[in-house]
């Protein structure tokens, strides 16, 4: 059965395709990543709103909260995984006009996320109170984690679908939507934080359970939002589901999709690794790491827009032998996001005072929260450099390598001078632990993409 059509696919398709090939680079960069810094910003606030009114419960809450970040992050960057792969097979098949299997693969990811999903629900209930224990939660926080994490893995499947029907509009140019999404999922999810958490009228104070009610109700509005979307309703092939299509839509997808996955968690792993060393701090301490890696994400915003824009931009033009764009693009992008994160740096210290007084409780979480805000946001520069690399060696068909630089920089640099700073100097050094990893890791990914580059040029002249 033939799935190509010729002409209109392609032709509609090809302004998008040399613009990214032959547009000015900066130009196509911004147009490209203003939809997804919208959407970006939308998703990283429903964390960023949920501790902020649940700071108003105190600071046990809080820091229960806090410890379920790394957890909820791991689900999300599963999520990512499963998106990536499936963004770069549906976007693979577009450019072959194979109508037919893009039907089929961007079904078949769908039913994959929602398999994931219920398996995350089931695993994550049944290993909740040991997870948390290990993660160094004692009894005071652990009521507080069930209360939470119980309604959220409930919810672990709508939390993947929509990352996953939100790549398949991507892989089609559609930017748009997915923001508009997202925008609106993270307006629903502050008002019914509102009136979970604290209770309005016959609406009872849910407390930390009605933060992840809330989480969970927009994303799964969400998810039902988008099957209505016209172009995901087209894509839909539900009537030629068989066993053996299914089998070999996810083993495509999987080759892609796992690796980016395993490299998305291993953001989170480190993370909860450095959560179980703040945790030896004490509550107000992971408290402040909790709040001040919510703000992280808000200030990297950028940056991480940029990781799902740039490779696009560099997968083409290396397929078309234009080395020199790639490197003006990558290189580019690393003084860009170094002179960005800078000025990020100097307004998080004009807001510090306020962000400090809006989310501590108690003096002692106050002054961790403005040390964290003070050393570990200077570091976010070089971690653009880092992450940036990472995305762009994946977009050259490098991800052992890309994979080979996240393992540098979170568990050879940042989690063990995190803990070295922290038995030196408490709080203060496991910031300045993590400042100095951003720094040295920096360095061997810009050596990196320049060695991958100019293997490319020796590639590209030999006979």
């Amino acid at each position: 059965m033939s799935a190509r059509t010729p002409a209109s696919p392609a032709a509609s398709r090809r302004p998008a395709r040399r613009e990214l090939l032959d547009g000015p680079i900066a130009a196509t960069l911004l147009r490209k990543s203003l939809p997804v810094v919208g959407g970006m910003i939308a998703m990283m606030s429903f964390n960023l709103v949920d501790a902020w009114f649940i700071a108003r419960l105190g600071t046990q809450p809080l820091a229960a909260v806090s410890f379920t970040f790394p957890v909820v992050f791991s689900v999300i960057s599963l999520a990512i995984g499963l998106g990536i792969g499936t963004s770069a097979v549906v976007a693979r098949r577009l450019g072959q006009d194979d109508v037919a299997t893009v039907r089929r693969r961007a079904t078949d990811a769908a039913l994959l996320a929602l398999v994931v999903g219920v398996a995350l629900s089931l695993v994550g209930l049944a290993t909740l109170e040991p997870l948390f224990r290990l993660l160094g939660a004692d009894a005071a926080l652990l009521p507080h984690i069930r209360d939470y994490m119980g309604i959220w893995y409930l919810g672990a499947a709508v939390v993947i679908v929509p990352r996953v029907l939100n790549s398949v509009l991507r892989a089609q140019g559609n930017t748009l939507v997915p923001g508009l999404m997202m925008a609106l999922a993270a307006v629903l999810n502050g008002l019914l934080d509102w009136l979970l958490i604290f209770g309005v009228g016959p609406l009872p104070a849910l407390g930390v359970s009605g933060a992840a009610l809330a989480s969970v109700s927009s994303w799964g509005l969400m998810s039902v939002a988008l099957c209505f979307q016209r172009s995901l309703r087209e894509l839909s092939d539900l009537a030629g589901l068989t066993l053996q299509g299914l089998v070999e839509s996810w083993r495509e997808l999987s080759r892609i999709a796992v690796p980016a996955a395993i490299t998305s968690v291993f953001t989170p792993l480190a993370m909860a690794l450095i959560t179980r060393i703040m945790a030896d701090h004490g509550h107000a301490a992971v408290a402040a790491f909790g709040v001040g890696t919510r703000l992280d994400a808000i200030a990297q915003i950028a940056v991480l827009a940029l990781s799902m824009t740039l490779p696009p931009l560099v997968s083409q033009n290396s397929g078309a032998g234009q080395i020199a764009r790639v490197r003006r693009a990558v290189l580019g992008c690393f003084a860009f996001v170094l002179a960005w994160q800078l000025a990020v740096w100097l307004l998080l210290q004009l807001l510090a005072p306020w962000l400090v007084a809006s989310y501590a409780d108690g003096i002692a979480m106050g002054e961790v929260l403005r040390t964290f805000l003070l050393w570990v946001p200077l570091g976010l520069g070089a971690q653009g450099v880092v992450i940036l690399s990472v995305s762009a060696l994946n977009a050259l068909h490098e991800p052992a390598r890309a994979m080979r630089l996240s393992v540098i920089r979170l568990f050879v640099l940042s989690v063990p001078l995190a803990w070295l700073g922290g038995w030196l100097a408490g709080p203060t050094g496991v910031f300045l632990g993590m400042l100095v990893a951003n720094g040295l890791v920096a360095l061997v990914a810009w050596w990196q993409i320049r060695a991958r580059l100019a293997a490319a040029d020796r590639a590209a002249v030999s006979p």
